[in-house]
């Protein structure tokens, strides 16, 4: 027999880090399709905020739970479930009708969720030598933070490339959002001097006011012409090959679909890409007025990440065993290899807990608590990078769908370094400084990094400022990832899914209320600088929390 390990373990982290980028494509997708969504199921900012947050508590809810059966039924059965469940519920979510069934389908999808890092947690403590654990911890939390970048820049040519040319860009019956705003704008741009106009007229605003003015009658003032009259005229408008100049779209922040057209000439479009730039060019001009032609396009990526969970599923079941022995490729001197260096009390040999959720040690133990309260304070700093980056580029910087989803990639990209540094951080700290500060202190000092870097927001700062802080942030958050992972490692013994899975659950509560308070927060007028503070004072408190925690005692015993 050889002697050289086989490599098995390796597949296992690898497919539960493939399970982690799943795991956040899904679960970051919605918020960048959320302007979409919003429109074409006719939802309000607060209900959209409740419809984000709806995830996060089922998440939360089930994360006790969850952890419990993969400790008690095995991470093989658990692991391939969950991702399967999940990844249904992702798919009907593409299908949801209005504000119950989408509702009703996160809701779903979070509980899928919930095993997911408990399992993946219970499979590194049974398949991966104790000296690479917090290693190995920081590739699988790597996966969910590259399918968290992945996700918008995925979520956004994906939602542009399931809306055809073919599809027609005549505004139908309800796309107009708001007859009243459509109205005032038409009233500024062809009145500037009125006292009521808005302040910002663009040229293409004008253009479109004139082309409709020639074919509305002159008798009657924009506030007088009903629906019916002002969308046909719209429509001529979006037929005219000749209606938009390169000078009136200047200064017009435009998807890159419609930029690409427009460099091209007149005689060169066909008349569907005609009509499909100059309802791109009336979408810009009149923010807010016009249903955007992209929002059919987010059903379909949904459809499609769901079928992606299944194939993910079964690859999951192909894989993994819930011990390294149950395993028919690997052998002695792998098994050797995994076993090397394992405290007596964590042995493999049983990969399953015996009796019910360990309810009184997870309560008993201290450091669990501290660590609980830091998670839950960390996702309310880091949730706005979810929830709120995209629409904060969109509303501020004006920023169009292909250009933002880039933009919320990048601090998402800088995340990856940081959990490839927390990983082996956290490793060297506890060979340098013992368990109790090697897991302390990435815990903690990453957290008031994400707080200064939030404080850079403050005021009136450059897009690419923001974005270099939100990039410090995600830096930061990642960086401690590893060590919180490693932690629940450390203490949980056999209950390692149960005691992750209680640490997770604190942590999403805190990210179940972040959305809808951050809307209350910043008010209708949109005051960011009151979510960044808010922001910064959480990673503050989950900082102080963070450094009390005591890697040393495993959970059931008395403190010091």
């Amino acid at each position: 027999m050889s002697r050289r390990p086989t490599a098995v373990r390796h597949e296992v982290v690898g497919i539960a880090t493939v399970m982690a980028v799943l795991l956040y494509l899904d679960r970051n997708c919605l918020p960048f399709a959320a302007i979409y969504i919003k429109e074409d199921l006719h939802l309000t900012d607060v209900q959209l905020g409740w419809v984000i947050s709806a995830f996060y508590l089922s998440y939360a809810l089930g994360q006790v739970p969850a952890g419990w059966l993969t400790d008690r039924c095995g991470a093989r059965l658990m692991l391939a479930l969950y991702v399967f469940l999940w990844s249904v519920f992702m798919g009907l979510t593409g299908a949801a009708v209005g504000l119950v069934s989408l509702l009703t389908f996160r809701l779903a999808m979070g509980l899928g969720q919930a095993g997911a890092y408990p399992t993946g947690a219970n499979l590194i403590s049974k398949w991966v030598p104790f000296s690479n654990r917090g290693f190995a911890s920081s590739i699988v939390s790597f996966g969910g933070r590259l399918g968290g970048s992945l996700a918008p820049l995925l979520t956004g040519y994906l939602i542009v490339a399931f809306t055809p040319v073919a599809k027609p860009s005549f505004m139908g019956f309800d796309d107009i959002l708001s007859m009243s705003r459509l109205r005032n704008r038409l009233v500024a741009a062809t009145a500037t001097d009125d006292a009521n106009a808005s302040p910002i007229v663009t040229p293409a605003a004008v253009r479109a006011a004139v082309l409709l003015r020639d074919v509305l009658p002159h008798d009657q003032s924009w506030r007088d012409i009903d629906e019916l009259s002002l969308r046909n005229a719209i429509n001529e408008v979006i037929r005219r090959p000749d209606a938009f100049s390169v000078e009136d779209v200047k200064g017009l922040t435009l998807e890159n679909e419609a930029v690409r057209l427009g460099e091209r000439r007149d005689a060169e479009l066909s008349q569907v890409e005609v009509e499909r730039r100059n309802r791109l060019i009336l979408e810009a001009a009149f923010p807010d007025a016009f249903r955007k032609l992209y929002g059919t396009g987010w059903r379909w990526v949904m459809f499609a990440y769901g079928a992606m969970g299944a194939v993910i599923a079964l690859a999951c079941w192909i894989i993994t065993r819930d011990r390294p022995a149950d395993h028919p490729r690997v052998n002695d001197a792998e098994l050797d290899l995994i076993q090397q260096g394992r405290p007596s009390e964590a042995s493999i040999t049983d990969a399953k807990a015996r009796g019910g959720v360990p309810l009184g040690p997870l309560l008993g133990s201290r450091s669990l608590w501290l660590s609980c309260i830091s998670q839950c304070f960390t996702n309310i700093g880091w949730i706005f990078l979810v929830a709120w980056l995209p629409t904060y580029l969109e509303r501020v910087h004006n920023t169009p769908i292909e250009k933002r989803a880039w933009l919320v990639l990048i601090p998402f990209t800088i995340g990856w370094i940081g959990m490839l540094l927390g990983g082996r951080l956290t490793d060297r700290l506890v060979r340098l400084l013992g368990l109790r500060w090697g897991r302390a202190l990435p815990m903690g000092l990453t957290r008031f990094l994400a707080m200064a870097a939030y404080l850079v927001c403050l005021g009136d700062v450059p897009m690419w400022i923001a974005v270099a802080a939100f990039s410090v942030v995600a830096f930061a958050t990642d960086l401690g990832t590893a060590a919180v992972w490693a932690f629940c490692q450390d203490v949980g013994g056999p209950h390692v899914g149960s005691v992750l899975g209680w640490g997770n659950m604190w942590g999403n509560l805190g990210a179940f209320v972040t959305p809808p308070v951050l809307i209350w927060i910043v008010g209708d007028g949109f005051l960011w600088d009151r979510a960044f503070l808010a922001c910064a004072a959480a990673f503050f408190l989950a900082g102080v929390t963070a450094l009390g925690i005591d890697a040393t005692i495993p959970i059931g015993k008395q403190t010091r």
